[in-house]
């Protein structure tokens, strides 16, 4: 049973890194299950899954310091 988990991680090998880089993960998936089973195939989406960009979150930053002031009344 572990070795048949073992063997699936290592078909959707692809997919699971393109999920992790935020790549669209259906078409990976599908290309991944129809013709994962080629070596050829495999090889590709995984070189697709690795030199996709990775997914970048901005967030926005106020410009200059933070001062925070307290004053006491």
């Amino acid at each position: 049973m572990i070795t048949m988990l073992v063997l699936a991680s290592l078909y959707f090998l692809p997919t699971l890194i393109a999920a992790h880089r935020g790549h669209g993960v259906a078409g990976v998936f599908l290309l991944n299950f129809f013709f994962g089973w080629t070596g050829i195939g495999w090889l590709a989406l995984l070189f697709w899954a690795l030199a996709s960009q990775p997914r970048c979150i901005y967030y926005g930053a106020p410009y200059g310091p933070v001062v925070i002031e307290r004053r006491w009344l």
